[in-house]
Formats: C-alpha cells, sequence, structure tokens
C-alpha cells in the first residue's frame, strides 16, 4: 500500500514535471558525475573546491578548458554521461525557468494572482463583453468618484479581458463565486461595492445570497436579472441587495406614449453625456431636519441639482419620488438628484438650505 502511495506520488511529479522532480534528477546527474569522476582517478576534479565550478561549467558546455578530466576513463564517463545526461537536464531546467518566470510576470493579466490585501474596492462578479465594458467605462466616466480599484471576477475567461483597463481595472479567474478560499482571494470582506450579474439567473441568485452574508455592514450590493421573480425573491430574504430586471415592456410603452422618453432614461442612467441621476446621503452631523422644498431649492440654487426623490434607506426602500413639498427631510436620509456631477457631501452648503 505504501509502495503504490510512492509509486503514484512520483508518477504524478513526472507526469507535471515539477520542479521537485527536476531537482531530483540534476542532484542524481551531479551525485553519479562525482562518483564516476572520483572512481576514475579525477581527484583534483572532485574536490569540494573545483568540483561545483567544473561540473556547471561543462554541463552546460560553456567549457573554459582550465579543468578538463585527465585519464582515459574519466573522459569516457564524460563523454558518455556527464554532458549528454548534463545537456538534457541543463535545457530542461531553462526551460522550466523561463515557464516559471512567465507564469509569473502574467499571473495578473491571467487572473491567477491574490487581491486579499484589497480594501474598499469594486467587486464585478461575471463579464459579459459588451454589458461589462460599458460598466467599467460608466464606472471610470464619474470624475468625482473615490478612487476605488475595480476588480473583475469571472470563471470562463482565461485572460484579463479588459486590459485596456489594467490601470483601474484588475482580473481574477474564480474556479467558483461562493467557496470561502475564492472570497478571500478577492477580498470580499473588505469590498465597499459589488455588482453581480453572472451567467445565468440562478447563478446569480445564489452568489447574491452567499455574498449578501460575506460583506462587510456598508458594503452595497446590487445584483441584475432577467426574471423579475428572482429580484422579488431576493428583495424577500436580502434587504441589503439592490437588484433589478430589464424593463423592457415599460419602457417601450413610455416612449410610445411620451416620444422621447428613452432618451432621457438614456441620459439619466449614462455618465458618459449631460446630467446624470446620483444619490448623497444627508450627513448625520446636520442635525435639524428640512423640508422637501427647502432641499430642492438648495440644490438647485446652490448646485445647480435638480432633486428627484428621497429614500430612507441607502438601497431605494421606502422611496418617495417627487414628495409634497412640506415633506420633512431628515439627517441620514438619501436624496436622489440629477446634476453635472457627483456631489460629495462635504461640497453641499447645508446651513443654507
Amino acid at each position: 500500500m505504501i509502495f503504490r502511495k510512492i509509486v503514484s506520488i512520483v508518477q504524478r511529479h513526472i507526469n507535471q514535471f515539477s520542479w521537485l522532480m527536476l531537482l531530483s534528477v540534476l542532484f542524481c546527474h551531479l551525485v553519479f558525475t562525482w562518483l564516476g569522476l572520483y572512481f576514475n582517478g579525477e581527484t583534483e576534479l572532485t574536490s569540494l573546491e573545483i568540483f561545483p565550478y567544473y561540473y556547471v561549467v561543462t554541463t552546460s558546455t560553456v567549457g573554459y578548458g582550465d579543468f578538463s578530466p585527465a585519464t582515459h576513463a574519466g573522459r569516457i564517463w564524460v563523454w558518455i554521461f556527464q554532458i549528454p545526461m548534463g545537456l538534457a537536464i541543463f535545457g530542461a531546467f531553462l526551460g522550466k525557468a523561463g515557464q516559471t518566470l512567465t507564469l509569473y510576470f502574467r499571473r495578473r493579466i491571467m487572473g491567477n494572482s491574490s487581491f486579499a490585501a484589497f480594501e474598499n474596492h469594486i467587486v464585478i462578479i461575471g463579464y459579459h463583453p459588451q454589458v461589462s465594458a460599458q460598466i467599467v467605462i460608466n464606472i471610470l466616466a464619474d470624475k468625482h468618484r473615490e478612487g476605488r480599484k475595480i476588480l473583475l471576477c469571472d470563471m470562463q475567461q482565461s485572460e484579463h479581458p479588459m486590459q485596456e483597463h489594467l490601470e483601474w481595472v484588475d482580473y481574477a479567474k474564480l474556479t467558483s463565486y461562493t467557496t470561502e478560499h475564492e472570497l478571500k482571494r478577492i477580498a470580499i470582506d473588505k469590498a465597499d461595492r459589488v455588482i453581480i450579474y453572472a451567467d445565468t439567473d440562478d447563478q446569480t441568485l445564489t452568489t447574491a445570497l452567499k455574498l449578501s452574508v460575506s460583506v462587510k455592514a456598508d458594503c452595497h450590493i446590487t445584483a441584475w436579472f432577467h426574471d423579475q421573480s428572482k429580484v422579488d425573491l431576493l428583495r424577500a430574504h436580502c434587504p441589503n441587495i439592490e437588484c433589478s430586471s430589464s424593463r423592457i415592456a415599460e419602457s417601450l410603452v413610455r416612449s410610445m406614449q411620451d416620444p422621447g422618453a428613452s432618451r432621457v432614461q438614456e441620459q439619466l442612467l449614462s455618465g458618459l453625456c449631460g446630467d446624470t441621476q446620483y444619490a448623497i446621503q444627508i450627513p448625520d452631523e446636520v442635525k435639524q431636519p428640512f423640508k422637501f422644498e427647502q432641499v430642492f431649492n438648495g440644490f438647485k440654487k446652490l448646485h445647480d441639482a435638480t432633486v428627484l426623490a428621497i429614500a430612507k434607506e441607502r438601497n431605494g426602500n421606502q422611496l418617495e419620488v417627487n414628495p409634497e413639498l412640506d415633506t420633512l427631510v431628515n439627517p441620514g436620509d438619501y436624496i436622489h438628484y440629477i446634476g453635472n456631477y457627483r456631489l460629495r457631501a462635504a461640497d453641499i452648503k447645508w446651513s443654507q438650505m
């Protein structure tokens, strides 16, 4: 039983052409070379001072000629065993070293790096050629955003699919979106934002359920589904996830009834052209509540922004669009507005509202 296990281990290292196998062969060749020279009377070459130098120079065929076998038997041993076997091992060693270095320097491109040191980053789960590219472009288009790194995660792409954005976008090739060691590798517990758009709705749902309890308390998760029923299911079980689905029917009807509505929606969603929809939380330091009329007028006069809605929670729960002018807006509430750029809480003149 033990013998079979040893044979199995040896076979595995040979099949994988591992460093352990290569170094073992190299060591055996070195020992047998020394023994052959020693028993053939090459006392000068087998000394501890000379042999390492002689072995490397002769085996690599550099051959300076300052040290060489003095006996006929020693020369035969060198040209029959040392040089032919050594050349093969030396070539294999260089090839393995080159392969290892290539994989080391390409690990970022191939998605094999560890991102456990990342903090406050954006994680995008799932890659779709057109959609993922637009997601990244729209994130980077927000010039006033916080400088978070983006980590794209996928299980299919063999190399980084968005190498034109290497400055901001890293790639992690995962074996699963839900296993603990893979989630640790992408530092999901330290991520600040997560976008989930996997290959299927079931995969998105499973991933969202897992990540909802794996992220930090203030991490915001967004998930997208084709099936509205999955949206309803996730909202019922994971209130900390903001999920949505395609609204093709509503969009078509709105465009039919109110021509140009689709262009308005497109501009509100995209930061690439014109005013865009943003959201900001009223700091707790503000203390006093406002009337919606004060907030609406203040944003327009002071910041040229139009307030659309007020929400009590980050993911849009208890959302009130176009509330009455006397509606109270409290510290901690979220203001959804349209503006030329994102406003920061420190930039807003709350005292002048």
